[in-house]
């Protein structure tokens, strides 16, 4: 990361901003950081045939932001973060609709009253319930869960815009927080309102974590994601998205760590209402990572899912060596199959024309 400080309290600063004035001692820093992944895989079963791919933003998205902060005084601080994502493979961005499409927000925080901010944002279900989940402990998108519909992967149509968003501050270990989306939005998936709540307790080894979510006017990736054909009698052509009226997302999880190991499970339950009534997409996932030696961490973690009727199971092993801090190789192989009339379609990869595929990928990640 690169860092620039800049002390507004010189009178050289100050009189670079003719009409503006700043605390004695106030001071600002600006923060660039960013994220590029790139690799190399195979699936076994990649729309009816075996494939080589270029892969990326396996182990973390490909992504590039600013995060800002000012001192205030009395532990108060104001804050900004705006972050875009971008497809390292071929240098494009990851939206052709807005620039900072991953995060854009400002706020203030307070050591009593807790972080307001207001922009685009995350909502609890990723920040969160994610953190114990095997995608992310694995450090492997395509790890999360079919179509990524309970929000714990960090994707486009996760992040939501004109949001007001509240953090408490930790109180013996235990964090609560809120989330309000005004309807209308831009550049969403969700053009309802949303809202979001979360919990989460840590003491030590131990975390705790629940979260819940309500959507309206969500659209669904149940073409592209599960590879399903129709939906509550609608039929969903050339990949198209389920627009759902209301979605109501909620989950539980937990990691605890044992010196060199950490063993973590989650469920989460997504009620997708339809003019035909409504269906639950219900996952169960857990695992475990192990520290090898300082550089180096094994992992395996496997999930099921359930919706209609169908089911998807996948397990995955994963090893990820440090050559530095900053500087990631990794290798992951995963093993995903399908039931009840569902295709196997590992995320990020795309479906298979039956129930199994296996998919593995291997690559090099760094930050910055």
């Amino acid at each position: 990361m690169k860092n620039v400080t800049a002390l507004c309290a010189t009178s050289v600063a100050c009189a670079l901003l003719p009409g503006l004035s700043s605390p004695a001692h106030a001071q600002s820093s600006v923060t660039l950081y960013g994220s590029l992944d790139a690799g190399v895989g195979y699936v076994s079963n990649l729309h009816g045939a075996s494939a080589f791919i270029a892969e990326q933003g396996t182990l973390q998205a490909d992504r590039f932001g600013f995060l800002g902060t000012e001192d205030l005084g009395a532990g108060r601080t104001a804050l900004f973060r705006l972050e875009s994502g971008f497809v390292t493979t071929t240098g494009a961005s990851a939206s052709s609709t807005s620039f900072f499409n991953r995060q854009a927000y400002v706020g203030l925080s307070d050591p009593l009253a807790g972080t307001l901010t207001l922009g685009r944002q995350t909502d609890w279900n990723f920040d969160w319930l994610g953190t114990v989940s095997t995608g992310q402990l694995l450090g492997n998108f395509s790890a999360f869960h079919p179509g990524n519909l309970d929000g714990l992967g960090s994707t486009l149509p996760v992040q939501l815009s004109s949001t007001i968003k509240w953090k408490s501050a930790s109180f013996y270990g235990l964090t609560l927080g809120a989330l309000y989306g005004f309807p209308g939005a831009a550049a969403s998936n969700t053009s309802g309102r949303t809202i979001s709540f979360g919990g989460n307790y840590t003491s030590g080894p131990l975390k705790l974590v629940a979260v819940w979510s309500e959507y309206n006017d969500r659209l669904l990736p149940l073409a592209g994601g599960l590879g399903l054909a129709s939906f509550e009698g609608q039929t969903l052509p050339g990949g198209s998205s389920f627009a759902a009226p209301r979605v109501r997302d909620g989950g539980i999880g937990g990691s605890y760590r044992f010196g060199s190991v950490t063993i973590h499970a989650l469920a989460t339950d997504v009620r997708i209402a339809s003019a035909g009534g409504a269906s639950h997409f219900r996952t169960v996932d857990g695992g475990l990572n192990v520290h090898i030696t300082p550089a180096e961490e094994v992992a395996a973690g496997a999930w099921s899912a359930w919706l209609d009727g169908k089911r998807w199971t996948q397990a995955t092993i994963a090893s990820v060596y440090s050559l530095s801090k900053s500087t990631q190789l990794y290798a992951d192989v995963m093993f995903e199959t399908a039931g009840g009339g569902a295709v196997a379609d590992t995320l990020g990869i795309g479906a298979s024309s039956n129930g199994n595929q296996v998919v593995v990928l291997s690559g090099i990640h760094h930050l910055f």
